[in-house]
């Protein structure tokens, strides 16, 4: 078959970044359980201010955010201070760029897939639409 012939449209790629605790894997499975493309690309462990540009190629950025109370509530006692200030700083450029900032500390797992996909369908449609 050739490429003019049954192709499907590229699905957009989607990036999801954020501090260490954010919630960033949960929602990844829950995204691409609905058919999303969708990438972690590891943004809070690299001093590469747009890692998630040069991995991904994503058309979508998602940021979610988390204070560092809230790190340490969700697994984490232990985190240090000094570890999150320093995601902080790692995410902060790809914050600025984000299409979606969730900031996700009061909400629940299933909260923030919701807002997510709410403001993923109103940019780009349902996945396979």
């Amino acid at each position: 078959m050739s490429e003019e012939q049954g192709t499907e449209p590229r699905r957009p790629r989607i990036a999801v970044v954020g501090v260490c605790g954010a919630g960033k894997t949960t929602l990844l499975r829950r995204l691409e359980a609905l058919g999303y493309d969708v990438r972690e690309p590891a943004q809070e462990h690299s001093g590469v201010r747009d890692l998630w540009r040069r991995l991904t190629k994503a058309d979508i950025l998602i940021y979610l955010g988390a204070r560092l109370e809230t790190v340490r509530a969700r697994g984490r006692p232990d985190w240090p201070d000094w570890l999150h200030a320093k995601q902080m700083e790692r995410v902060a450029y790809s914050r600025q760029h984000a299409d979606i900032c969730v900031e996700t500390d009061d909400l629940t797992p299933e909260e923030v897939f919701e807002r997510v996909r709410t403001a993923l369908v109103a940019l780009v449609g349902e996945p396979g639409t």
